[in-house]
């Protein structure tokens, strides 16, 4: 089971960090989506990359420091699930299933983490 953790771990690190970096270098297409349909803050996408690569660093490290993963897993799963929700909170259904895979990494992340524990 500990292989399965830390092959999904690489491959959430790989979406999170993608997407964080996505939000830095505002890609207007990522931007598009996030301040343009779903209305959150320009001033703030920062904000969000930042979390992305703090859940990412925190998987990670978690693989050794048990606590650490499962807290950090907790914290992706939250805040994809916010990401699902700004979506759907203007109507945006389209825009809403682009989080559902790194929501379903992070959930599994944390299903593993706390069985491998």
């Amino acid at each position: 089971m500990f292989i399965a953790l830390v092959i999904l771990t690489v491959l959430l690190v790989l979406l999170a960090v993608n997407s964080a970096v996505a939000k830095l270098r505002k890609n207007e297409q990522v931007l598009t989506s996030i301040v343009g349909t779903a209305r959150f803050p320009e001033k703030f996408v920062p904000v969000l990359a930042t979390l992305e690569i703090a859940g990412a660093l925190g998987i990670v490290a978690g693989l050794w420091v048990e606590p650490l993963g499962i807290a950090a897993a907790a914290g992706l799963v939250i805040y994809f699930i916010g990401a699902v929700i700004a979506h759907l909170r203007v109507g945006d259904v389209k825009g809403s299933a682009m989080p559902l895979i790194p929501l379903a990494l992070s959930v599994a992340v944390l299903v593993l983490r706390f069985l491998t524990v």
